[in-house]
């Protein structure tokens, strides 16, 4: 099926980059704050993986949990007592406190993602940050500190839910396949780490092409090599794409070709700058992998029509990753309209394609964009979790409208990937050929749930939900 999204046209995205320091003091807090979960057992035998053949991670951009999910039945959502919400975040700049509030706005603003505003949002796991972090992200932007750039409308919207008057498709989704509500973020950051943890399960900085002088970088892993000059990052660490080479497994990376944010560190709005698949970028970082170069496999970062003729014919490779342009991200500005649409796309030529009946989808987004969320990060190591992010799995072998409360992170996609085609091999440079400095091997982490707990292989595959990429407003939540 191919999906034609028409391209919005905005000028301003942002980030800001802050220092890594104060990213371990979040940590430290945070971790005070969040005991681990008990990991759920798997309910299907291991061997039943393998009727998973083709798996499919679509990562959208900067929402938190609580944001989207924040009201959806029986999940962990935003605390209530009498049925009325039970927290107030301050507003330092007009005094008193702001609820949660249903947004109905298409158009959001959020706040500023670093680390720093991380720690801010988390406030030693009191979780009451959110607006002075919005209103200091945009004030030396705007004159209104409520200009939709800066947050819109008439109070903060880091403190604004949607609900399926806004998002019907993501909550029908949900209703119908699985529901993550402890997905976090892999670190406390912006979207280049995340999308590094996504596909290597590290963020790092390397001083050459020996993967050994690679040193752990959460905030600022673009930051130039020691060579200077105009030269690129060079990511010299293992990511998973070599495991998946070395053992013959195809992948792709698809990308919407348009435009993306990608601003100085410390600028939070900025114009949209060019996203090209042969252009290595924040949301394009494999290109900057010396194993992706040395493999000779460049070309499997694709643009989204490929993916669109590959489902269509039935030869979507076996791990494919599926990452937006900024009009269709969510990533505000974008409106969350045409993200919806864009991913209802995907998930509809995937339903309908011949690989449906041996296919997983794993949806999420890749930070929290600054927008409130109840749930402090737990310490797993010395690099994170972030903040909750939304994730949703999608397949016929989904159990039906089942809620994880495992605790998850971007981690569990690659060790549900590495169990499926890898026979459970890790990217562990203690195993895996290639040597690096990572702190850890994070698929291992004893916190970390696994994600064959959320399929029944004994059920028959399911049939495709087809929703349409323009759905009418759903139901209000109680």
């Amino acid at each position: 099926m191919l999906l034609l999204v028409a391209q919005l046209n905005y000028s301003w995205f942002r980030w800001k980059g802050v220092l890594l320091s104060a990213y371990f003091a979040m940590l430290l807090v945070a971790g005070l704050m969040a005991a681990p979960l008990h990991v759920q057992p798997a309910t299907a035998a291991p061997g039943d993986i393998h009727k998973i053949k083709h798996i499919i991670i679509i990562m959208q951009e900067n929402r938190s949990f609580d944001t989207y999910f924040g009201t959806y039945p029986g999940a962990d959502g935003i605390p209530r007592t009498g049925g009325s919400f039970s927290v107030c975040v301050p507003d330092p700049q007009r005094g008193g406190c702001v609820q949660p509030f249903h947004n109905g706005a298409d158009l959001n603003g959020g706040g500023p993602h670093g680390a720093t505003d991380a720690a801010a949002d988390v406030d030693g796991g009191k979780m009451d940050g959110f607006i002075a972090a919005q209103k200091r992200g945009g004030k030396n932007h705007c004159r209104n500190p409520f200009d939709p750039r800066c947050g819109g409308g008439t109070q903060p919207d880091v403190m604004g839910y949607h609900d399926a008057r806004e998002i019907p498709n993501y909550w029908q989704y949900a209703q119908n396949f699985v529901l993550q509500d402890r997905m976090f973020e892999p670190n406390a950051s912006w979207s280049l780490p995340e999308h590094l943890f996504m596909v290597s399960g590290w963020s790092a900085r390397c001083a050459s092409s020996d993967p050994m002088s690679c040193v752990n970088e959460l905030q600022s892993p673009q930051r130039l090599n020691a060579r200077g000059g105009g030269a690129q990052p060079d990511y010299a660490w293992t990511d998973l794409t070599y495991l998946l080479h070395k053992n013959h497994i195809s992948w792709a990376y698809y990308l919407a070709q348009g435009t993306q944010p990608d601003c100085a560190d410390d600028k939070m709005f900025c114009a949209p700058q060019p996203q090209n698949r042969k252009v290595p970028q924040i949301w394009n970082p494999l290109p900057w992998f010396d194993t992706v170069k040395q493999d000779g496999e460049l070309g499997n970062v694709e643009d989204i029509s490929s993916f669109y003729a590959a489902a269509k014919a039935g030869t979507l490779p076996a791990v494919s990753w599926v990452v937006p342009d900024g009009a269709v991200s969510e990533h505000p500005p974008g409106l969350v309209s045409a993200g919806q649409s864009y991913v209802t796309g995907i998930i509809d030529a995937a339903m309908k394609s011949p690989d449906w009946n041996s296919t997983a989808i794993f949806l999420a987004w890749d930070d929290w964009g600054g927008f409130y969320d109840h749930v402090a990060p737990p310490q797993v190591d010395q690099n994170g979790y972030g903040l909750r992010v939304p994730g949703l799995l999608i397949s016929p072998y989904a159990r039906r409208g089942y809620i994880d409360h495992q605790t998850l992170s971007f981690a569990a996609y690659l060790k549900f990937i590495e169990d499926d085609f890898l026979n459970a091999a890790r990217i562990d440079p203690r195993t895996d050929g290639r040597p690096d400095r990572r702190p850890d091997v994070r698929e291992n982490a004893t916190q970390l749930g696994n994600l064959l707990s959320e399929f029944d292989f004994n059920q028959m595959p399911r049939a495709p939900m087809l929703l349409p990429v323009n759905p009418t407003p759903g139901p209000a939540s109680n």
